[in-house]
């Protein structure tokens, strides 16, 4: 009951259309980021990503805590919430976004498709509009969906001091790997 709540929850916030029957949910997705640098590479991952799938409008939202990344260094990760972050006064990311090749999707029948998404990420209250390319793996009515790109530190005023300017990248890859469910109701 408390996944069906969460993803009616979702969806209600964010406008998806709920007479729409091909509703598919997760709170299980997992984004994950990776950043080279200089003195060390800086990777992250968050298994709680909540997300939902309109097939009739053919719509994909996204939203993650930020507090959710988990790294192996505890210090980096203080920093990062803190300083790079500030989750205390931008405590998620989101995306919004509409498949640009939905018609090209078999969802019904079991295979591998590749898909093209254009929308708007938002984190630290600023959106930039993002193309995003990634796979739908179908099987037996399970989706699952991957998908990478790459954010620039600059788009969204993460501040970096001057101190480790040298030691953190500019450019931020982040892959993401969902398993969508039907929303039964």
């Amino acid at each position: 009951m408390k996944i069906i709540s969460l993803a009616l929850l979702l969806v209600f916030s964010t406008g998806i259309d709920l007479q729409a029957q091909s509703i598919y949910f997760t709170r299980e997705g997992k984004v994950s980021f990776f950043s080279e640098a200089p003195l060390e590479n800086i990777e992250a991952h968050n298994h709680r990503a909540s997300s939902v799938i309109d097939l009739e409008s053919c719509k994909i939202e996204f939203s993650v805590l930020i507090r959710g990344f988990m790294f192996e260094k505890s210090l980096m990760q203080e920093h990062f919430n803190e300083n790079y972050m500030e989750s205390h006064l931008y405590p998620r990311a989101t995306f919004k976004g509409n498949f640009i090749n939905c018609d090209e999707i078999d969802f019904e029948a079991d295979g591998t498709y590749p898909f093209e998404v254009e929308g708007e990420l938002e984190m630290r209250d600023i959106s930039q509009s993002i193309a995003v390319e990634g796979v739908f793996t179908i099987k037996n009515g399970h989706i699952n969906g991957k998908a990478g790109f790459t954010v620039l530190v600059a788009d969204y005023d993460i501040r970096i001091p001057a101190i480790v300017r040298d030691n953190i990248a500019r450019e931020i890859e982040v892959t993401i790997d969902a398993d969508y469910r039907k929303l039964e109701r």
